[in-house]
């Protein structure tokens, strides 16, 4: 028992330096891929129906100052200040499962960015843990501007569409530096269900959102709202 233990100890050990390793160097380097990417391209093969992945990292400077702040308004407005999770809409997201309704997310971009770039997709209490684990190394050893690069280079926006600059292309024809306002809160409007929604056909829903996440921006005060990130 005792030798097994050292060797779980070890494997433990030998995870998270792993893991420290891993979120240091996405701190700097360009990410060739999520593990969501990977889980995509797997789940089409099981399937039978193979898909090409749309994906080009695309640096902070090119990605639309439109797109930053949609996102933020529409998933975190509190991401400038937390440090990973918001306490209050766990707490919210708690006591309405107290209740009796169902379990509703309450995930930052931070913790989606955790997700998407080293777990997979299942809502099991070790990918929660994982996630809490990756959050924390995430938010120590990156700025708030390189999680929104990355969370803007791996979210998912179509079947095989991961980034702003997939995106851009995949639903307007232009770069991600080119994405206006109206295009960007479009973009965000559908991120709770990409592959169901679209920005440019949108259902009534998608509409009512993406103006929704339109005045959001304005009431965060424009772009200059991503000053505090600094």
């Amino acid at each position: 028992m005792g030798q097994l233990l050292r060797w779980f100890g070890k494997v433990v050990l030998g995870a998270v330096v792993l893991s420290i390793l891993l979120v240091t160097l996405f701190r700097f380097v360009p990410l060739p891929g999520s593990m969501v990417m990977l889980e995509r391209k797997v789940g089409s093969m099981v399937d039978g129906e193979p898909m090409t992945l749309e994906y080009r990292w695309t640096p902070w400077r090119s990605l639309s100052d439109q797109a930053k702040l949609a996102v933020i308004a529409a998933e975190d407005q509190k991401f400038p200040y937390h440090y990973g999770f918001d306490l209050d809409q766990v707490h919210d997201a708690i006591q309405a499962w107290q209740e009796g309704k169902s379990l509703r997310g309450a995930s930052t971009i931070s913790q989606q960015t955790a997700k998407n770039v080293f777990l997979w997709s299942d809502r099991s209490w070790l990918r929660k843990g994982m996630e809490v684990w990756f959050t924390l190394l995430i938010e120590l050893i990156w700025p708030k501007e390189r999680i929104l690069e990355v969370y803007l280079n791996v979210v998912e926006w179509d079947r095989g569409v991961f980034g702003l600059e997939a995106a851009a292309r995949h639903y307007y024809g232009i770069g991600a530096s080119q994405v206006t306002a109206d295009q960007a809160a479009r973009l965000a409007a559908v991120l709770p269900n990409p592959r169901g929604w679209n920005p440019v056909t949108p259902s009534a829903r998608v509409a009512q959102r993406s103006t929704w996440v339109r005045q959001q921006m304005r009431q965060l005060g424009g772009t200059r709202y991503l000053q505090r990130l600094q």
